[in-house]
């Protein structure tokens, strides 16, 4: 176990909180130096052995907290923030560590962390938990391309993806959304009128010109900030009805605070949540028309049915 608050024996030094484990599972004192030293390295504490906890900061007592359960090298990991203290440079690297560890002892590593960079680099399966609900559960891949609520859409992704309030109906043989700024032809087909949350991820959003006859998502909106972060744009821009979307684009865009823009999304890159109850919403033409109330569609038993959209 890696407590978030360290949990060091405070009477001890580095070197024999690390042992400690080792001694108490009676190894050699050869196999439990061997452990020790190797751990340390991984971690850079090795130069601290000699130190107690009360002579390290807050950073490097949470590495002797992680480097106290590798030393053990056990079948099952648990892992409360155990790198929320660390700086930037460090946390990557111990991240990095981790991740390799785990590839090569092949253990469970039950890892709660807040850190979206964290839980998409390091994990092969995320819970995704809300007030102590699952949310979502599977691969980083799927949580974010695929989210199930507009809790895991919101939650994953920096920016976050775009949530905006829209109407979806069917007019003329299409599907289309609409909303103060936003408008397009999403698909072929025909649906009722239905109250909808419109997720966009920004850099699934596009500065370009209108064109005729292409399907999507259009929103008319105003650039308000524009952060260059080097490689990329971060542009934050303003709809009619005052709500903010991001955009990630090309250092290349010519935009400025004030510009006037058209963004524009694909249909295959729009996310539809019902907004009643947040859960996502399938296009699936052939499909019957899926009545809310009947069993089927209502029972927790069956979690892989969703809204759909006929």
């Amino acid at each position: 176990m890696v407590f978030q608050s360290y949990a060091l024996y405070p009477h001890l030094s580095v070197r024999k909180n690390l042992a400690f484990p080792l001694r108490v599972q009676r190894l050699t004192k050869a196999e439990v130096s061997r452990r020790v030293t190797e751990v340390a390295q991984t971690l850079e504490i090795d130069h601290l052995l000699d130190r107690k906890p009360r002579e390290l900061s807050g950073g490097q007592r949470q590495r002797v907290a992680v480097g106290r359960a590798l030393v053990r090298q056990p079948r099952a990991f648990l892992m409360d923030e155990p790198l929320s203290n660390l700086d930037a440079k460090l946390r990557t690297h111990t991240r990095q560590e981790l991740t390799a560890l785990h590839r090569r002892l092949q253990a469970t590593f039950v890892y709660v962390t807040h850190d979206q960079v964290e839980a998409m680099t390091m994990a092969t399966r995320i819970v995704v938990l809300d007030q102590g609900r699952i949310e979502q559960f599977g691969t980083p891949e799927d949580v974010y391309d695929r989210p199930e609520t507009v809790f895991v859409a919101g939650f994953l992704g920096s920016p976050a993806m775009n949530l905006l309030d829209a109407r979806v109906a069917g007019a003329a043989g299409a599907v289309g959304v609409t909303a103060d700024g936003v408008a397009g032809d999403l698909w072929d087909g025909d649906t009722a009128e239905l109250d909808v949350v419109l997720g966009i991820r920004p850099e699934h959003l596009e500065i370009a010109p209108a064109v005729a006859g292409r399907r999507g998502v259009t929103l008319t909106a105003v650039a308000q900030v524009v952060e260059n972060l080097g490689a990329e744009l971060i542009i934050t821009c303003l709809l009619p009805s005052g709500a903010r979307v991001h955009v990630r684009a090309d250092r290349a865009v010519p935009v400025a605070p004030g510009d006037a823009v058209r963004l524009h999304a694909d249909p295959e890159h729009v996310h539809l949540f019902e907004r009643a109850s947040g859960r996502r919403l399938e296009w699936v033409p052939d499909a019957s028309p899926t009545d809310a109330s009947s069993p089927d569609a209502s029972s927790p038993d069956a979690a892989s049915v969703l809204p759909v959209l006929t």
